[in-house]
């Protein structure tokens, strides 16, 4: 498939779709100093007892047919214990789907395996005004050879798969003392990817490594107070420090900042908000150790094998006046959009955020974003930014947690996330969407983002190469649920990516997967599926893959 066929499909969906996901931000307030994703986590704590925790158990036979480029054709059974829960408490609310899977082949060994898949996010009050947060994300993906990954991998196919993991934890306070509004919150996370693949950099270039694991560390307070309190205006002063450290060639990111910011109303609904500070970041890594010949070294685990004795070089660095201006409007308690444009990182920099809630059974968010990371951090955030009453959408064939979950409560999507596995940090610069639909019997969501990283690392090393080279996520992500009748439901999902960098001269890749299940209850707790789904990926000069697969099986689930 051409590169602008490829490209030209995507846009098409994407601009066809609306979508979900990424962090909102907390500058729109009620008159009690509330966000309105806090109102929202207030009233589901406030609802104390509606909680519901379902263990269950699960077996299925698959059938795997490759259509394209060749014919091979995999059954093997699939066994699954997991859980589902939903606690929503009155100093609780939490959202969990965990699932084992163990794949035995009847014909070979190419579908057997073990395989942890799951989503959680939770948040627990620990006195007034604090909260304990934490969440977790276990998924598969398939790797090219380009970096560029596919939620899910194949059914029936482990070639080229790998495991992702990330979580975080850190307590955030949020309350009044007086009329001064003071919040802070700490965070550390952890991702760790398995099973890499080598990612060639640049034409004839040594390859570069898939990333492995990271450590991200993340605080910030600030205090401030509401217009015409003190004054007219509203005035605050904050600072933050982040420090990101990932294993590969010991790559380290700290950001230190420190500003003032303002609100100026010019009425109820809108004002003028900016803010003025300090700011240093620092990008740095070690080379690779390298052999008698000079080319670097790499571990039996297809990474490079990092010169711990070796110094520290700095990939980028820059300090001094960071400032942003733009306006917030909230027209009613359900609509709030901020746009803002300043300079930060040495650059303009175009941040923004809208929520629009019309009615308890829609929500729509979009977020604009800049900031430099690496996946780790990118990860960590998405997981961070998740709803804490959710419902997680599953492929019913691979048993993977979608690129979305189903929420009303802001963006549930982490697909954006989830583009590439490439080690170097990157600026990353883009745009995300979100819309959910929950009609009783009917619900439905979607998501669409476009993802644009530009590779940050130090000249002189091995990772020289990828200084400044760009890539390129488009994604989408769908969900849709009915209830048929009172025993039995039908459900769909889509996620799909395109996906594009300089560093790979094979061109463009778009991955896609679909499925489609009808469920029904035989008797209590017993549940018979049967579903098929359709997974493939187009490449610009490489063959292209498609396969189609059918499941068959039973749930017991232990109400």
């Amino acid at each position: 498939m051409g590169g602008e066929g490829v490209r030209g499909s995507v846009l098409r969906w994407a601009c066809g779709l609306t979508v979900l996901c990424l962090p909102t931000a907390g500058w729109a307030q009620d008159d009690r100093g509330q966000t309105r994703s806090e109102q929202r986590q207030a009233e589901t704590r406030g609802a104390a007892g509606r909680s519901e925790v379902v263990p269950y158990i699960e077996a299925a036979q698959v059938l795997s047919a490759e259509l394209h480029p060749g014919d091979d054709v995999v059954t093997y059974t699939s066994l699954a214990a997991g859980v589902d829960a939903t606690i929503a408490g009155r100093n609780s609310a939490a959202s969990v789907s965990l699932r084992y899977e163990r794949r035995i082949d009847w014909d070979g060994d190419t579908a057997d395996g073990d395989t942890i898949s799951g989503v959680a996010r939770a948040g627990v009050a620990l006195a007034r005004g604090g909260t304990l947060e934490a969440g977790g994300l276990a998924a598969r993906t398939r790797v090219e050879g380009n970096g560029a990954a596919t939620i899910g991998g194949f059914a029936g196919d482990d070639a080229g798969t790998s495991q992702i993991y990330s979580a975080y934890a850190g307590p955030s306070v949020h309350t009044m003392a007086g009329d001064v509004e003071v919040e802070g919150h700490y965070r550390f996370g952890y991702t760790k990817v398995e099973a890499p693949d080598a990612v060639v950099s640049a034409p004839g270039a040594a390859p570069a490594d898939v990333f492995d694991a990271s450590t991200t560390h993340g605080a910030y307070a600030r205090a401030g107070v509401r217009p015409n309190t003190v004054a007219p205006i509203g005035l605050g002063v904050g600072g933050g420090w982040t420090e990101q450290n990932v294993s590969n060639l010991d790559q380290r990111i700290r950001d230190r900042h420190v500003r003032a910011d303002v609100t100026v109303p010019f009425s109820p609904t809108l004002a003028a908000v900016g803010g003025v500070g300090y700011e240093d970041v620092e990008v740095s890594s070690r080379d690779a150790r390298r052999d008698a010949t000079g080319n670097p070294i790499i571990g039996p685990d297809g990474r490079y094998v990092t010169d711990e004795a070796g110094p520290r070089q700095i990939a980028y660095e820059t300090d001094g006046l960071i400032w942003d201006a733009g306006v917030l409007w909230r027209p009613t308690r359900r609509t709030s959009l901020e746009a803002r444009v300043g300079r930060r990182y040495g650059s303009m920099t175009y941040l923004g955020t809208l929520s629009y809630a019309p009615n308890a059974r829609t929500s729509l968010n979009v977020a604009v974003y800049d900031n430099v990371t690496s996946f780790g951090g990118v990860l960590v955030d998405r997981v961070s930014a998740l709803p804490e009453q959710f419902d997680a959408f599953r492929n019913p064939i691979t048993g993977q947690v979608g690129g979305c979950v189903a929420s009303l409560e802001g963006g549930g999507c982490f697909a954006g996330a989830l583009g590439s596995v490439n080690s170097a940090v990157f600026r990353s610069r883009g745009i995300a969407a979100s819309y959910s639909v929950d009609l009783g019997r009917t619900t439905f969501g979607t998501g669409v983002g476009y993802d644009r990283r530009k590779f940050i690392a130090a000249a002189g090393t091995v990772l020289g190469a990828t200084n400044g080279l760009v890539e390129e996520t488009v994604w989408y992500a769908a969900y849709a649920s009915t209830q048929i009748d009172a025993r039995s439901s039908l459900s769909a999902d889509v996620n799909a990516s395109w996906f594009q960098s300089e560093a790979d001269p094979a061109g463009a890749v778009f991955g896609y997967s679909a499925s489609l299940s009808y469920r029904r209850n035989l008797i209590r707790g017993l549940t018979a599926t049967a579903a098929v789904g359709l997974d493939g990926i187009s490449r610009e000069n490489l063959d292209d893959f498609l396969s189609a697969s059918a499941l068959l099986g039973l749930r017991y689930a232990f109400y």
